[in-house]
């Protein structure tokens, strides 16, 4: 039988399951849990050593390698013991209760318990003694869960990747939404000419660590959307991360015209046309995947405006399942929604011109939702009476949400100023947004040598939550191993960056003597400097590069010398990223130059990995406040890495003298080159002043002991504060569980309380405009001002509106919002004129003409302003 025979080909192709323990090799290579539990490295190790050090893929390993390998491996009494016990734990650690069991879960905690918080066992028991919370969908346009699973391109995938993993370990009842790219993200090659060269590879299902979802009879699960004129088939695939699953969508079914298969081709890639049928199908059709999988999320979390479309279907079935129109669906529906914005300036959402959206959601928007076009592009607008502005998908999303957060404190303020003009003539203070932290999965980015550091410090299961304090005490480790633990880690860094760049090197065809070269570069034992992310021009990559001259004087420092790593790449279409790119290598091109600063091509998670384990400090130069929250610098925290960032986006809140550095003074600058030179000499004399000579300081045994010191203020105060565990606790107890009870109360009775809620909304738009102040009468007595004012109702009911006096905030004290409260007879008035008087007392620390009465919309459990923007101001 030829080699090119079908038999061959054939047995080839088969999976060995008839090889017994078989399985539970797929079981464990399935399960992205081994991106970040290392137990099973060495297993795929074990298989195929060399494969396993390139790819860190272990299905790939696993269907890679022959099939007698397999068998001879297997045939060893210890490994299948090995195995047997990875198994084990895998399914134990699944079953056993985990932080959200033990502390929502009624049936979990006693009811006795004296150590249950009364406030968690409230929320626990709000719903007739269950937890409100059973699932909650994340929906994200890119998950960074592995390098193994390409389908991310940086910090937004970052995120919702961490937060899966961060959920499994905590045992929050999540499922992710998103979509499976046949080329993902693009991948990057350096030219000899220092351009960027932007490849596509291929992403080979039977190669990626994912299933195909298939119902009980074995049919592949296709779902179909219609399009204008056509219908697509999207095939449905499941990711296991843990305790979690993701289920991924995909165009590339056989039964579409070749044109329509390439709608999930790449991310980010592509015009306005593919940008919308990609978000259709990530938020229409991941709705309608979790429908046909049975099931029935209280919470929708939607990661960004992307998926912003899965608030008009998740509307369309509690219609077609209550028989209700669209307006009160969206009322009961949208209690249940939360939107995570992490844009920090508004050219950064997504807009699609009204003629694509009426061609595309046009006859859904009459046929399924039971609305207008018009009505449907008011929900994307600023101004629904204007017939030429774009169709946001950030507005569509906080018109169909609950509640709205930023990624960060600073960004939550900025987000707050950004979406003022949604809520006209409401203060920016009061404008709904609030914010979580981000925080990354500290597993999946210490070492084994900083797992091994924490866990002797503070106990095998710190990330795990189940404590609400991490029991650290990085202070008892000696300074001694605590450096030790330093140099081993810049050493792998270097030795890494070594073989990395001579790779490099030889696939782009430089000569063996520039390659061996390469394997000789740096010094293990200096100041060892990481920059590495999207190359923009707002983040600033090249302030380093402000004053060549200066930096090579830095780095090549005969008694204290600097190197730097660098990596990121820059969008295909952003040429001005790719000149920052080329800056860079032009620049270490010079000789001298050349002995202290690579670049690494390619950045993905594997080089990530090894960048936040391996440097001594973690540069970031954003230009404020444009970093929205910024994680790479917190991966460093757990491997003792030090930032030296702007005051932005995380580091403005994680920053005091002790942990780091900063350059910046906290203020927005905006455009300005002038003080682009200002910010670059404040980076280049931290470096010279600071950084340089704390790291070569020494005591009598050799070691920096200022390092040290902030070392062990950094990892002890700011590992835990940006730990994702800490950001999905928060999420769990300030987002899903309010929003899960809210949901609850508003589906129940076929959604009566959403037609309620419509009912007054309605009564309120049709008073608002004849409502009206009086006379405002104050009185200034010793330390109290007394306010009382007339309101004209024009027979509204007056439980329906708040009526407050106001103060903004000053730069000392914070806004005041203080409800006034009603006399039951108008001191000159008749009860019958629709007149009432209200009245306030104020403590007298500011002027009586602070203040100012206003109304604004009142029902019990109604998110105003972000359900009900009305509000009037007495003049």
């Amino acid at each position: 039988m030829s080699e090119n025979s079908p038999e061959v080909y054939l047995t080839n192709c088969l999976r060995p399951f008839d090889i017994e323990g078989f399985d539970a090799l797929a079981e464990l290579a399935l399960d992205l849990r081994s991106s970040w539990n290392h137990a099973t490295d060495e297993v795929w190790g074990r298989l195929d050593a060399e494969l396993w050090d390139i790819t860190h893929n272990p299905w790939v390993v696993l269907q890679t390698v022959s099939r007698q390998r397999i068998i001879d491996v297997l045939s060893d009494a210890g490994f299948r013991k090995d195995l047997d016990r990875l198994v084990s734990n895998r399914r134990r650690t699944a079953e056993q209760p985990a932080w959200f069991q033990q502390t929502f879960s009624a049936s979990d905690r006693s009811a006795s318990d004296p150590k249950i918080d009364t406030r968690r066992a409230a929320v626990a028991n709000e719903t007739e003694g269950d937890c409100p919370l059973t699932c909650a969908a994340y929906f994200s346009m890119e998950f960074m869960l592995s390098e193994a699973l390409p389908i991310y391109s940086g910090g937004l995938g970052n995120v919702a990747g961490d937060q899966l993993k961060a959920a499994s370990d905590l045992g929050v009842p999540v499922v992710a939404v998103g979509l499976l790219y046949q080329q993902g993200y693009f991948r990057q090659s350096i030219d000899t000419d220092g351009g960027q060269q932007a490849l596509y590879p291929y992403n080979d299902p039977g190669q990626l660590p994912i299933t195909p979802l298939r119902h009980s009879n074995g049919e592949w699960l296709r779902l179909r959307i219609d399009l204008p004129g056509y219908a697509v088939w999207l095939r449905a695939w499941e990711v296991q991360v843990g305790r979690v699953k993701l289920y991924l969508l995909d165009s590339n079914d056989a039964a579409n015209f070749p044109v329509h298969r390439g709608i999930t081709s790449e991310l980010y890639g592509g015009d306005h046309d593919l940008r919308l049928k990609q978000e259709l199908v990530l938020g229409i059709g991941g709705w309608r995947l979790l429908c046909e999988l049975g099931l029935t999320p209280e919470v929708c979390h939607l990661n960004e405006g992307h998926a912003a479309f899965a608030v008009l279907e998740r509307a369309r079935v509690f219609m077609e399942q209550s028989g209700q129109p669209f307006e009160v669906a969206l009322a009961v529906t949208r209690a249940g929604n939360l939107f995570t914005t992490h844009t920090a300036v508004p050219a950064g959402f997504d807009r699609f011109s009204p003629d694509l959206i009426e061609q595309y959601l046009g006859r859904y928007a009459q046929v399924r939702l039971g609305i207008s076009t018009d009505d449907l592009l008011a929900l994307g607008r600023q101004n629904p009476h204007d017939h030429s502005e774009p169709f946001n998908m950030a507005y569509l999303a906080i018109r169909g949400s609950g509640a709205v957060n930023g990624v960060s404190r600073l960004h939550g303020q900025v987000s707050r100023r950004m979406f003022e003009p949604l809520f006209r003539h409401w203060p920016e203070d009061d404008v709904p947004i609030g914010h979580v932290t981000n925080g990354v999965h500290m597993p999946s980015w210490d070492s084994e040598a900083a797992d091994k550091l924490w866990t002797r410090s503070c106990g095998k299961d710190r990330w795990l939550g189940t404590s609400d304090s991490l029991p650290c005490d990085i202070c008892r480790v000696s300074d001694e191993e605590l450096w030790q633990f330093r140099v081993d880690a810049t050493h792998s860094l270097v030795e890494y960056s070594r073989r990395r760049l001579s790779r490099e090197l030889a696939a782009s065809g430089v000569s063996p003597e520039d390659v061996e070269a390469a394997k000789h570069l740096f010094d293990p034992n200096t100041l060892t400097l990481g920059f590495a992310r999207r190359f923009a021009t707002y983040k600033r990559p090249n302030l380093l590069l402000h004053d060549p001259d200066r930096l090579l004087r830095l780095l090549a420092d005969s008694e204290r010398p600097v190197q730097l790593v660098i990596a990121g790449k820059a969008h295909p279409a952003d040429q001005a990223g790719q000149d920052l790119i080329r800056r860079w290598i032009e620049f270490i091109r010079d000789p001298l130059a050349r002995q202290h600063v690579i670049f690494l091509s390619d950045y993905d998670m594997l080089l990530a990995e090894q960048l936040v384990q391996g440097v001594d400090v973690w540069v970031n130069t954003p230009q404020r406040p444009w970093e929205a929250s910024g994680t790479s610098g917190m991966k460093v925290l757990v491997n003792g890495g030090i930032n030296l960032s702007e005051l932005d986006g995380w580091w403005a809140e994680a920053y005091t003298p002790e942990v780091g550095w900063a350059i910046g003074d906290g203020q927005e600058h905006r455009y300005d080159p002038g003080w682009d030179a200002i910010e670059a000499e404040q980076l280049y004399h931290v470096l010279e002043n600071e950084v340089v000579p704390e790291f070569y300081e020494r005591n009598e045994r050799g070691l920096p002991t200022r390092w040290l010191a902030r070392m062990r203020a950094s990892m002890s105060q700011l590992t835990p504060q940006f730990s994702a565990i800490r950001s999905v606790r928060q999420y769990t107890e300030q987002y899903y569980l309010p929003a899960a009870t809210a949901y609850r109360e508003r589906v129940a009775y076929n959604g009566a309380r959403g037609t309620s809620i419509v009912n007054w909304e309605h009564s309120l738009r049709e008073k608002w405009p004849s409502l009206e102040f009086g006379e405002v009468r104050v009185e200034t007595r010793e330390d109290q001002h007394s306010f009382e004012t007339d309101v004209y109702l024009d027979g509204l009911d007056p439980h329906y509106v708040s009526v407050e006096l106001y103060a903004e905030a000053s730069d000392d004290e914070p806004s005041i919002q203080l409800p006034m409260s009603q006399k039951d007879i108008p001191s000159d008035l008749s009860p019958g004129e629709n007149w009432a008087t209200y009245f306030a007392s104020v403590a007298a620390t500011r002027p009586a003409s602070d203040f100012t009465p206003r109304i604004v919309p009142k029902q019990d459990k109604v998110a105003v302003p972000l359900e009900l923007d009305l509000i009037r101001w007495q003049r």
